[in-house]
């Protein structure tokens, strides 16, 4: 293949689909021009390095799950908005799992703060406001969505679920059902006093 035409953006993509057939570990900038057949020497004047590649990787795979999140939630709100988040992250880990692995790659704080991962912490905060939360209870179920879907994920994506009945689809529909649960009564701090019938957050 020539290599007129190759571009930062094309050989990120490029590196994407790599990443989604062979792992995410595996990307490299001679794997790369291997794909392209051309001397590793003609990329580096797109790509600084592996580690550079990996990063746009990381922000591409970040960014497409964000606007797919993005148009998944609109006009949703509640359990509605909670499921069509945990949906959309599940179903792209499925369909991308090495653009997944790559979401999950530790940025620079300065790439980070440029990223779509800002965007992903607004929509997330946005479904639990839903749900009446507040400061500091809204971050600890943040990171609690956090946990549960990429455990989850990546115990599926890693086969930890295809041997045993119950299906995988029925427990993870179990899942969003007790997180909302959760999410519906969340529990006052240890120590606080208990809530009352007329906490609204106990209302259906």
């Amino acid at each position: 293949m020539a290599r007129v035409g190759l571009t930062t953006e094309r050989l990120t993509r490029a590196g994407a689909e790599l990443a989604d057939e062979v792992g995410f570990d595996q990307v490299t900038v001679s794997a790369l021009a291997r794909r392209f057949d051309v001397k590793v020497a003609s990329l580096y004047s797109h790509v600084k390095n592996s580690q550079d590649l990996k990063t746009r990787i990381a922000l591409l795979s970040l960014e497409e799950l964000a606007d797919r999140v993005a148009a998944a939630l609109a006009g949703r709100a509640g359990k509605d908005a909670l499921t069509a988040f945990a949906n959309v992250y599940r179903d792209y880990a499925q369909e991308h799992p090495g653009r997944y692995a790559a979401a999950q790659l530790r940025l620079s704080p300065q790439d980070a703060a440029a990223s779509a991962g800002v965007r992903h912490a607004q929509m997330t905060r946005a479904i639990l406001r839903g749900y009446d939360l507040t400061e500091p209870d809204q971050t600890h179920a943040v990171r609690l969505l956090g946990s549960v879907f990429h455990g989850y994920v990546s115990l599926e994506l890693g086969g930890s679920f295809s041997h045993s009945a119950p299906d995988s689809q029925e427990s993870w529909s179990r899942v969003l059902d007790a997180l909302d649960a959760l999410l519906r009564n969340w529990p006052a701090p240890t120590g606080a006093p208990g809530p009352t019938t007329q906490n609204n957050r106990l209302e259906p």
